[in-house]
Parts: C-alpha cells; structure tokens; sequence
C-alpha cells in the first residue's frame, strides 16, 4: 500500500479549512503517563517529520501533553510549518503529575493558556483550539465564551470542544461556532455514537481519539481478523478504514512513537473497504 495520507480525502475545518482526514496525535510523543521528555528525543523529531512527508497536515496535540513538551517539540521539528499543515491544541486540563489530570475551565486561565501556545508553536494565531473538557464548576458559556472572545482577537481560528455529549456540544453552539468535537470513538467503543451523528447531522468534524482499539475483535479467526487478510493489511490499519468510511466528518488521529507505526497507521487511507465488509465490521462492536 502506498504511504500517503491523501487518499484518506478531505474535510474542511469550519468549512474552510482543509485537511485530509487522517491525521496524527502528538499525544504519545511525550513521556510515560504523558509527563515530561521523550525517552528518545530524536526519535520523536523523526516521526513528526516523516508525518508530513506522508501527507498529513493535521497535527493535534495539546498543552497538557508534557506538560507542554508535545508543543515545544512540534516546533523544533516542523517550524517554519508548511502552508497547509494545522496544528490543533487544546487547553483545560492541569497536570499534577503522571497520568493526572484536572478539568481547570476559568477564563483566565483559558485566556493564558492560548497565550502560551502561541509562543511555544511559534504561532500568531491557532488554527483549531479546543476546550480539552468542561470544567463542571465554571458555567459551559464563560468557558466558550471566552474562547469566541480570542477567536475575535483574531488569536483562534476555529473553536473545537473535547468529550462532550450532545447537550454540551449543542449549548456550546449557542454561544460561539464549533467547528469540531473530540471524543473517544472507535471499533470497540461506539459510546459517542450519538455525538458522531450530531456531528455529521450540523458539518462538525469529529475527532476520535484512541481510534485504534481491536482487542477480542481481532482474535484469530475473527470477522476483522479475515478481512485484514483479505486486504493484505492489519487489524489496526482496518480501524483506521472503518472510521474514514464511517462519516465524512470523521478526523482519526492515531499516535505512535514510531516511524514505522506511522507509516503502517497512514497506509490505512489507501484502504477501501466494500459495503458488505464495513457493514460486517460494524457489527462486531455494536
């Protein structure tokens, strides 16, 4: 299979700002429990830089990754970036250490964070800036509000929430646009089933984290397992398919540490799958 993003086709952030649709999660960059340094620094250069070699031009990432270390090392590989490429991040979560994290949703704070990663990406404005989740104790509207308000500052251009159901994602929409929606979403997991289909329904990009999930489904002798077979590919690379086929508004962003993993996630959009294959497929985690 040819090794190119591209064939995955495209979807235009906010209606106007086009990515292909499979793209790449620096989450995995950082360290263990997503806290401090790469234990192979240079290796996490590489796979960025291969990423968009491959053709992917959605990068997302977020300020709590690290902390702060996904950012900073998204700009030492890639600045100056590439017209095309867009980097999304995200803010609203603090970090007290490994595998820790705290919903922090005050608009100052918010309003600080977006500062910081404008200067740690090198950046004069962020393409896609998304509310990493909803603090319950600060009001849904200030949260975004504040948000739209930077977005008017002409520091954000497109505003994305982050593992909301339907009613969050449709009151957000009361106080400013939002242009996608980032929930755990894949083969296995169909718990953002309804949020997908709002999303699909009103134009969202949907942005499924932990796309790759196979588990008990990929057991030998298993439906994915043989249709992986039939395609010459792997159980994960038939996720990634499944998720493109699934909506037109879906954005999968594997994330590897890995140049060959890269390679073999990115493989996944020269997969075509048929009706009966993706129907069967469907099936397994329904």
């Amino acid at each position: 299979m040819t090794n190119s993003a591209t064939p995955g086709g495209i979807f235009r952030i906010g209606g106007d700002l086009p990515v292909h649709r499979l793209g790449y999660g620096a989450m995995q960059l950082t360290g263990d429990g997503v806290w401090g340094e790469p234990a192979d620094r240079d290796g996490a250069l590489a796979v960025l830089r291969r990423t968009v070699e491959l053709g992917v031009n959605f990068i997302d990432t977020a300020d709590s990754y690290g902390p702060n270390v996904s950012e900073e090392l998204i700009r030492e590989a890639l600045h100056p970036y590439p017209d095309d490429l867009v980097i999304a991040t995200k803010a609203g979560l603090t970090r007290t250490g490994p595998g820790q994290w705290i919903p922090v949703g005050r608009p100052a704070y918010l309003r600080q964070q977006l500062e910081l990663s404008l200067r740690k990406l090198g950046v004069d404005r962020i393409d896609l800036f998304q509310l990493h989740r909803v603090d319950p104790e600060v009001p849904l509207a200030d949260q975004v509000g504040e948000l739209k308000l930077l977005q008017q500052e002409g520091k954000i251009r497109h505003i994305g929430l982050s593992q909301v159901g339907v009613a969050q994602l449709a009151e957000a929409s009361q106080t400013a646009e939002i242009a996608t929606v980032q929930n755990l979403y894949n083969l296995t997991d169909r718990s953002s089933e309804d949020v997908l289909d709002y999303a699909t329904e009103h134009g969202i990009g949907f942005i499924p984290w932990f796309p790759i999930a196979t588990g008990e489904l990929a057991k030998p002798g298993s439906v994915l397992e043989q249709a992986a077979k039939d395609h010459g590919s792997s159980p994960a690379q038939l996720a990634l398919a499944w998720l493109l086929r699934r909506s037109p508004v879906v954005l999968p962003i594997p994330g590897t540490r890995s140049v060959a993993h890269l390679e073999e996630n990115v493989a996944a959009a020269q997969i075509d799958l048929t009706d009966a294959e993706f129907e069967a497929l469907s099936a397994l985690g329904s």
